[in-house]
Order: C-alpha cells, then structure tokens, then sequence
C-alpha cells in the first residue's frame, strides 16, 4: 500500500489526497507536522531533501513535489484520467491548473509567510493582506477564463481533473484567509460540484487524523 507523508492542512498533501481518492487508490496517511517543522528532521530530509510535503512512498520508491506526483500517478495509473485527451483541453487544464500552483502556492505557502514574520517582522495583518493579494492577483483571470470557456460544474467534462485537484486545496485556504469569493462565481460552482463528491470529501483537511479534534487514526 502507498504511503502519504503530509500535514492535515498543506494545500499540497490535499492534492494528492484528492488525486489517490479520484484513482481509487489505498493509502495508509502519515502525518508530519510542519508547525514543529517535523519536515525538517535529519531522518526525513534523508528520504526527501527538498523537506517538503507531501512525500509519497510508492513502488519502492520515495517521491517528491506534489506537481510531479500527479503527473506520475496520472500516467502509471490512467484510470478516471486527470487530462482529457484533446490537446487543445488539455493544455486549457494545465494552464490554469499551473497558475494556481506557481502563482499563488509558491508565494503563499508555509516557509515564505513564516519568512515575512520572521526575520522581516510584518505583523499577522500585513501578512493576511499579503496572501489576499497574490490569491486576487491569479484567481481573477483564472475566473476570467473560466467565463471565456462557459466552463459548467467542472473545467472540462463531467468529471473534476488536474485543474480541480489543484483549486479546492487553494479555496480552503482562500476561506481561511477570509478571502472574498464573491466575485468568482465559476471558482465556487466549481468548487461546490466537488466537494459534493466522496472523495473530495474524504481528502477534506478538517476530517484529517492529524486535525484539531480528530481522533488519531
């Protein structure tokens, strides 16, 4: 059985726990707590040097970077495909799927909002306004897209993909940061169509082994 390493509330451990449910695949969970940065302990840098979530151990093998790992699940197990067959829609899934992951995770995740903290010393306001501003900068344009595309319950088809698996991690965490979705109503339809589904549901950070109030599984 597959083994994920990750942290109830990483929008990038959510990925692949939304992607392991999608394909049907077992997995047993690992939490590794990243407010005590567990994720950087010498025997967990030795399997993932990037000391990064989430890690998935699978086929004798440690992997790393959540991106990578949906692409490698996608083609070693192609069952209920993240990527439709058309290039043309494909490369639409990629493209908003990707700039969520670059252009928001990357400057809004863990390591950077501790880093503005400290050493820079901004205070937990100026840090909230901080990562509304990069979710506005990007989930913007990827609703304007959307309406382009008279995109339905999910980007393409009617089954949630790549694009699906990488928004509903950054919602949560939009949610969290009190950001308005207001003006998104693409991003929220979307968002409900999945969320309805078990195995979103399932991948949910609050139901989580590791979150406040869960039993320990």
């Amino acid at each position: 059985m597959m083994k994920l390493h990750g942290y109830f509330r990483s929008s990038t451990s959510y990925r692949l726990r939304i992607a392991l449910n999608l394909k049907g695949l077992a997995f047993e969970n690992i939490p590794v707590n990243l407010v005590t940065a567990a994720n950087k302990d010498p025997a967990f840098t030795a399997r993932n040097p990037f000391g990064s979530l989430p890690l998935l151990e699978a086929d004798g093998r440690d992997r790393a970077q959540s991106m990578a790992l949906l692409e490698w699940l996608d083609e070693a197990y192609p069952q209920a495909p993240f990527l439709p067959e058309d290039i043309e829609a494909r490369y639409t899934v990629r493209e908003l799927a990707y700039a969520i992951a670059t252009e928001i995770h990357a400057v809004n995740n863990l390591p950077v909002l501790k880093y503005l903290k400290d050493p820079l010393g901004h205070t937990q306001h100026e840090i909230d306004i901080w990562y509304r501003t990069w979710l506005k900068r990007t989930l913007d344009p990827v609703e304007a897209r959307l309406v382009q595309l008279g995109a339905g319950d999910f980007l393409h088809g009617d089954a949630p993909g790549l694009f699906e698996i990488v928004l509903i991690p950054q919602l949560y965490n939009a949610r969290r940061f009190a950001y308005d979705l207001s003006a998104s109503p693409h991003l929220t339809r979307i968002e409900a169509a999945c969320l309805a589904l078990p195995a979103f549901a399932a991948a949910n950070p609050d139901v989580q082994s590791d979150a406040p109030g869960q039993a320990p599984a």
